[in-house]
């Protein structure tokens, strides 16, 4: 492409003012900006950023379609939800539009397998206008192809077993609700560990239905099952609680969590494949203490067993350089709702971004 790439961000909070930055400062030129935040319309993006203003202000939603059609964006970073029901009038909007987007929202990291309805929705329109659609972030690195390329170099694989942890501060106050923080242990049990207390066929029903609330590691294991070519034959989850020994502040759900109620959640995923390989995976999404710190450990056992740690990874930063630098996969890839397994092995990007459009 013998331009910059022009990008607009949906959403505007702590992971916008990383993808704007990281794209403008890899040759991108953000052309416009959504949110609904009353207190964030109309603010110049470089507001937003804490630099010189840019010359873009933030549009309120309610404004989406005539701002997108006269800027003419070839991207959207979508960085606003977790669920891909929440994200879906944006991801779907911009396949109406022939926008190419790419969002943090986790579930859309593979959400083949947890909101097919949804999923194919965006596929069939995004096909027919010509543009593409994924998901990625931090997962796609350390929960997906580090993963496969371990994989890679492995003679025989009886089981891949993860865990990673993250503070659920960094992420937005939908994040950190979405994991129980601050319920009690009985609010915990009611709201999210019990919609995992199902049997197969009823998860199934609501997977066909659209309203299964996965956690994300079901999209991960799914992303692996794919990237290897594994068929799935079973998966279950199972969320537990977890607290801490002493109250713990937490800034952005505005309250105390007291002692003994839950500071977030674990969950554990398994799925169990017709080639005889488990994928077991865990994360933990909590408000810290002051000694947590986040954590990636992933072991691919067979022959050989192999064991990688990444301690205190930035988790934030990583989740936005990983979705900026899969811009150029983006727009090279076929239309449609495409998983990022399915594109090119992932790139630090030397030039301008538009340089590695064909």
């Amino acid at each position: 492409m013998d331009r910059k790439i022009k990008v607009v961000q949906f959403g505007t909070g702590k992971m916008a003012v990383y993808t704007m930055r990281y794209a403008m400062e890899h040759g991108c030129e953000i052309v416009g900006a959504i949110d609904v935040n009353p207190n964030i319309i109309g603010k110049d993006i470089g507001e937003v950023m804490g630099i010189e203003n840019q010359g873009v202000v933030v549009t309120s939603l309610d404004n989406a379609i005539e701002m997108l059609q006269n800027a003419k964006p070839d991207v959207a970073i979508v960085t606003t939800m977790s669920l891909l029901n929440d994200v879906y009038d944006a991801l779907m909007l911009c396949a109406k539009l022939g926008i190419n987007a790419i969002s943090t929202c986790e579930e859309a990291f593979f959400s083949w397998n947890s909101n097919p309805i949804a999923t194919k929705a965006i596929d069939v329109i995004a096909k027919h206008t010509g543009c593409t659609i994924t998901g990625s972030g931090y997962q796609d690195i350390y929960w997906g192809e580090l993963i496969s390329a371990i994989a890679a170099s492995t003679n025989k694989i009886t089981k891949i077993k993860g865990s990673s942890s993250y503070n659920v501060e960094d992420y937005g106050i939908a994040l950190a609700q979405a994991h129980g923080a601050g319920l009690t242990l009985e609010e915990f049990e009611r709201d999210i560990a019990s919609a995992d207390n199902i049997s197969e066929e009823e998860r199934q029903k609501l997977i066909n239905e659209g309203e299964f609330m996965p956690s994300y590691m079901w999209n991960v294991n799914g992303w692996l099952a794919s990237k290897l070519g594994l068929t799935v034959i079973s998966q279950s989850q199972k969320c537990v609680p977890q607290t801490h020994t002493e109250d713990i502040n937490s800034s952005t759900l505005g309250m105390v969590v007291e002692k003994g109620k839950a500071t977030g959640m674990s969950a554990v995923v398994t799925t169990e494949t017709k080639e005889g390989i488990i994928i077991e995976s865990e994360c933990i999404g909590k408000v810290y203490a002051d000694t947590d710190f986040d954590k990636n450990e992933w072991t691919v056992e067979g022959e050989p067993t192999t064991t990688i740690v990444v301690n205190r990874p930035n988790t934030v930063e990583l989740t936005c350089a990983t979705v900026v630098n899969r811009i150029p996969d983006l727009i090279n890839c076929e239309p449609g709702f495409i998983t990022t397994e399915k594109m090119d092995e992932l790139k630090y990007r030397v030039k301008p971004l538009n340089e590695y459009v064909k």
